[in-house]
């Protein structure tokens, strides 16, 4: 009776143990289990992409307040910006999604997953063209400056942003078509979120998305930089042998080499950021990383988009004078768009 009663109990104790790693206890033969890491991992995943979450769409928003309120800011480098500070405050958002598939259980439905997979790939992939767009305009300010406001207007600006999103939308919609046509066509148990892509398909669509917008940003910000150092000479000299003129050119001048440098700060630490992530999706080693590892290289994905405006807040006087005003709601006042913030 002993014996019996003990295996009984060990039988009921394993039970529960299973059920407890089910994602859904009560489909026993059909529910996936959840997945097993260190539980210091599981919290200090939480923990970071919790906090990346809501500093992310907190500090975008702010972005987005301020160069959509006030008119000073309606420059054609700021509307790149904005459409930079829109796809990141999306990320923001659905890094919630993120933080729920901690423990490897999706508890939304088949067409969620899907709908979710989508949103993700769009607003990276437009993330990567709004960052070629901004090299474009910095290559173009910084050497081509004469014709730079002719060929770079707010209308023009409007439109590549436009496209950027059109094509970013079109391709990945396109890429995930089979996906969104039967949803969990691809789950083996319920709580699953998978979505499968060709093999040939994702290689291209990395090297379309990322790797080859990737070698347009670093060729034409290896010229910005040659030019910019050329530029930054012939300044001092200018300023060396005529010290007591004052040059409108020599004054705009170091505005857009100022422009190109925090930029260029924000793409360096882009490239940081996604290079090691892309890097592994490229070469299919993703499922022979540790957890930690893992957990790493996904809080360093996320965290890029809420450091683009800690670095705006560090370069650019006008974004913490905006966020001043917004903090204490004076832009409610009447006339609050038309305040001199630069």
């Amino acid at each position: 009776m002993t014996s019996t009663a003990a295996s009984c109990l060990l039988f009921l104790t394993m039970k529960s143990l299973d059920e407890a790693e089910l994602c859904f206890p009560e489909l026993l033969n059909s529910s996936c289990r959840k997945a097993m890491r260190p539980h210091f991992v599981s919290m200090l995943t939480y923990i970071l992409l919790s906090s990346i979450s809501l500093l992310t769409v907190t500090l975008n928003l702010l972005v987005i307040i301020s160069i959509s309120h006030f008119k000073q800011l309606h420059t054609p480098t700021n509307l790149l910006l904005l459409s930079l500070a829109v796809s990141d405050f999306f990320v923001g958002l659905l890094m919630c999604f993120q933080i729920l598939l901690i423990d490897g259980c999706w508890f939304f439905g088949d067409i969620m997953c899907v709908l979710y997979t989508v949103l993700s790939f769009i607003i990276t992939s437009a993330s990567v063209g709004t960052m070629v767009l901004i090299s474009v305009d910095r290559y173009v300010a910084i050497c081509d400056p004469l014709h730079y406001p002719n060929k770079v207007t707010q209308n023009i600006v409007k439109i590549c942003v436009c496209l950027s999103w059109i094509c970013s939308a079109s391709l990945q919609t396109l890429l995930l078509k089979d996906n969104m046509e039967q949803p969990g066509r691809y789950n083996s148990c319920f709580g699953e979120c998978v979505v499968v892509i060709d093999y040939s398909a994702g290689r291209a669509n990395l090297f379309w998305t990322f790797f080859g917008p990737v070698t347009v940003i670093i060729v034409l910000y290896m010229r910005v930089f040659v030019v910019a150092v050329f530029q930054a000479r012939a300044m001092r000299s200018h300023t060396a042998a005529f010290p007591l003129k004052s040059s409108v050119n020599v004054t705009a001048k170091k505005s857009e080499l100022k422009a190109a440098r925090t930029l260029g700060v924000v793409i360096v630490v882009f490239l940081v950021c996604l290079c090691p992530y892309y890097c592994i999706s490229l070469t299919g080693q993703d499922t022979l990383i540790n957890p930690s590892s893992a957990t790493f290289i996904i809080c360093l994905f996320y965290f890029n988009s809420c450091l683009n405006p800690v670095i705006y807040a560090f370069f650019y006087p006008w974004f913490r004078k905006s966020i001043k005003l917004i903090v204490t709601l004076k832009i409610l006042q009447p006339g609050s768009c038309e305040m001199n913030i630069l």
